[in-house]
Order: structure tokens, then C-alpha cells, then sequence
């Protein structure tokens, strides 16, 4: 009875003030927890450099172009993160794209079938790919850099061999020409932007009361407000803009479809990643893989379903990038494609150490790659600086991806 009316009488936890969010931020970054900062910050200086140099960066035409040139790289690199979470890698992801990719273009050229029953063969070879990965990985033992590096190797020959060596297959199927290639109109653009502002708003407003709820500490309602008006300014401009004419010859104009795509994924991913059981075994067994056997986690299933993530997401990649190019070669899903992705993840906050990782790292490192590329192609440079100066960006996320955890564990926070 006692014990009942503590319960009953329980204070309930008070929301923090906003200044203790400010220092507890302040404190997590001389901790060397950065998050996203990094690229975020990389973000506004490259763009800001390239609008002023040339000032076509800004312009409606180049935004909406930028964003199908990065998708298939930034789904890409969404699968790797769940592998680089576990502290593993998937040297073969660009090419089990274009596999994927190909085998996509052969069903569609040979069995004339719906464009539906097309991509789900090419998931499927995707994730049967991951599966057999992470056997090697995990049952068999062999480490992920030597089963992903021969797989990478031996991919290549399969994508010669399913397009019958340098054929050149065209997409003729509209509904999969118009992921990459089509935009949707001004009132989808708008009802998107009320469906992920809203969506988050709900999320946040949930989640503070279920906090409340549970006489926990949650976040103020003027937090919650600057956050969600926050994204709302970004995403709005981004549709805004968009949503201008920018046809020359005939009316263009609108977001493109492949945008709800990432959208989608990102939040089904991150969902998945934060707020699932798998998600939560996947950190652990990232973290200690050890301490996670311990506890009861079949950490040899976690690998391998990492792995089948991965390549899945890589096959989604690769309709992407068919879409975009309307046509499948033996160059679909290049060398280029795996660099620009794992690049993506790492540059935009995921460790190559293991454990710490989000979806929305792929796509804001995604955003970095895409940046650069589009900006120095409009400086007219060759693909030679592009590469050097992707890779200058790449060893400098992971040096400071090597400090921060040096830092935070000097600071206890690890």
C-alpha cells in the first residue's frame, strides 16, 4: 500500500529549460559527440562557395537535377550504414547494384513482364546476394573485406555475362523510366511537404508525451516548435523552388519522384534503426559484439540480415540508377559508385569503427558527394579534381570521426 501511494504521488518530470539543452549540446561536442555537425557545416560552406563562384548552382534547374544524380548513391549508402554499424564492410555494394540492375533490364527485355514483377526480381537478387554474404561472413567466418572485395571482383563478371558482354539494354517501361526522370506535380509537392512536417510534428509531440507519460524528462513544446518550424522552412524552400518553371521547350516543373522515395526510406529506416528491438541488437552487437552474445542476442543472424540489408537497399540503388540513365551497361554500378557511397556514409557522420551510425548520415553525405560533383562540373573541372577532392573530403570526416572518439572516450562518454 506503501508502495502504491509513492507511485500514485510520483512528481511528474518537468520539461528541462532550453539552456540546459544548449549546454548538454555544448557539452557533447568538447566531448567529441559532433553528430551530423560536420556535414552540415560542409554543406552550407560548399554551397555558399559554389553559388557565389557560379551562381547557375542555385538556380531551379541545377537543384532539381541535383537530386536524382545523388539518390542511387544515398540509398546505396543507407544499406551500408546498417553494415558499418556492425564494424563491417560491403566492398561489392556498387556492383550487386548492378547486378541488380541488370537483371532488372534482362526481365524486362526478355519475359515482358509488369514493371512490378521487374523490380521485385531485382530485390530478390539483392537480398539473396546479402544472404550468401553474410553466411561467408558470419557462419563461415572469412572476414568481410576479403568475402566483399572477391564479390566486388567476380560481380563485374556477372554483369558482362547477364548483358552478354558491353550490350548497351534500354528501359522502355514508363512507370520505371519515371522514378528517375519524372517529377510530381504542384499539389503533390505541396501535400508532401504537409505530410513530413506533420509527420514530424506528431513524432515529436508523441514522443515528449509518452516521456511525460512515463514521468521522464521531455522536451518543451517551444523546443518542439523551433524544430518543426525549422524543418518546415527547409523542406518549404526546397518545394517552393522546385515547383518553379524550369522548362525551356516544354513545362517542367515539380519534385522529383524520387524524392519521396528517400524520404520514405530514410524514415522507415531510421525507424527500424531507433526505435525496433533488431535495431537496438544491431548497436549492440556494433558496439561489443561479445557483450552482446552474453546478453542473449543471436549476434551470427544479426550479421547476416545487416548484409541482406544492404545489398537490398543496393538493388533499389541500382533501379535508381537505371531509371536515371533509361538503360543498363557493364558500367552500371562502377568502382565510382562504391566509393561515392561508403564516402556518403562516413562523411556524413557514420563510424568505420562500428556502433555509431543513422540513416540520415547516408543522405546528408550523399548531399556532400552530389554537391561537389555538380559544383565542380559546373566549374568545368575534370573528373580528376572531382576525385581528389571527394577523397581530401572523405579523410578528413574520418580523421574527425578518429578524434571524436578519442574524445568522447577521454571524456567518459564512450
Amino acid at each position: 500500500m506503501t508502495t502504491l501511494k509513492a507511485t500514485v504521488d510520483a512528481p511528474i518530470a518537468a520539461a528541462p529549460p532550453m539552456s540546459s539543452y544548449a549546454r548538454d549540446y555544448l557539452r557533447r561536442l568538447r566531448g567529441g559527440e559532433m553528430g551530423a555537425l560536420p556535414a552540415v557545416l560542409g554543406l552550407v560552406v560548399l554551397c555558399t562557395i559554389f553559388s557565389i563562384i557560379k551562381p547557375v548552382f542555385l538556380t531551379p534547374v541545377n537543384f532539381a537535377n541535383l537530386l536524382p544524380q545523388g539518390a542511387a548513391v544515398a540509398v546505396i549508402a543507407m544499406g551500408l550504414v546498417f553494415v558499418l554499424l556492425l564494424g563491417e564492410i560491403d566492398l561489392s555494394a556498387g556492383y550487386t547494384s548492378g547486378v541488380c540492375a541488370s537483371v532488372l533490364a534482362m526481365v524486362l527485355l526478355n519475359f515482358n513482364v509488369p514493371w512490378y514483377v521487374a523490380i521485385l526480381a531485382a530485390l530478390v537478387t539483392g537480398t539473396a546476394i546479402g544472404l550468401v554474404l553474410g553466411f561467408l561472413v558470419a557462419k563461415v567466418g572469412i572476414p568481410s573485406f576479403v568475402v566483399t572485395l572477391a564479390a566486388f571482383l567476380a560481380f563485374q563478371g556477372v554483369v558482362l555475362l547477364i548483358i552478354k558482354e558491353g550490350q548497351i539494354v534500354s528501359i522502355q517501361d514508363s512507370t520505371i523510366l519515371a522514378i528517375g526522370n519524372r517529377n510530381l506535380t504542384v499539389v503533390q509537392g505541396w501535400a508532401l511537404f504537409g505530410i513530413v512536417v506533420a509527420g514530424y510534428a506528431a513524432v515529436q509531440v508523441t514522443r515528449a508525451a509518452s516521456r511525460r507519460g512515463r514521468k521522464r524528462p521531455y522536451d518543451p513544446m517551444n523546443l518542439i516548435l523551433m524544430r518543426v518550424a525549422a524543418l518546415a522552412a527547409v523542406v518549404g524552400t526546397a518545394v517552393f523552388v522546385l515547383n518553379q518553371e524550369r522548362g525551356r521547350l516544354a513545362s517542367v516543373q515539380g519534385v522529383p519522384i524520387v524524392v519521396p522515395i528517400i524520404v520514405t526510406l530514410l524514415v522507415l529506416l531510421t525507424f527500424v534503426l531507433r526505435r525496433t528491438p533488431y535495431g537496438l541488437h544491431l548497436q549492440a552487437v556494433g558496439g561489443n559484439r561479445e557483450a552482446a552474445r552474453r546478453a542473449g542476442i543471436n549476434t551470427d543472424r544479426i550479421r547476416i540480415s545487416a548484409f541482406m540489408i544492404c545489398s537490398t537497399l543496393a538493388a533499389i540503388g541500382g533501379v535508381i540508377a537505371a531509371s536515371r540513365a533509361n538503360s543498363v551497361d557493364a558500367r552500371t554500378g562502377g568502382s565510382d559508385v562504391l566509393l561515392y557511397a561508403v564516402g556518403a556514409a562516413v562523411i556524413g557522420g557514420t563510424s568505420l569503427f562500428g556502433g555509431k551510425g543513422r540513416i540520415i548520415d547516408a543522405v546528408l553525405g550523399a548531399a556532400v558527394v552530389a554537391v561537389i560533383n555538380n559544383g565542380m562540373g559546373l566549374l568545368g573541372y575534370s573528373a580528376g579534381i572531382k576525385f581528389i577532392v571527394t577523397g581530401s573530403v572523405l579523410l578528413l570526416a574520418a580523421g574527425v570521426d578518429a578524434l571524436s572518439r578519442r574524445r568522447a572516450s577521454a571524456a567518459g562518454l564512450r
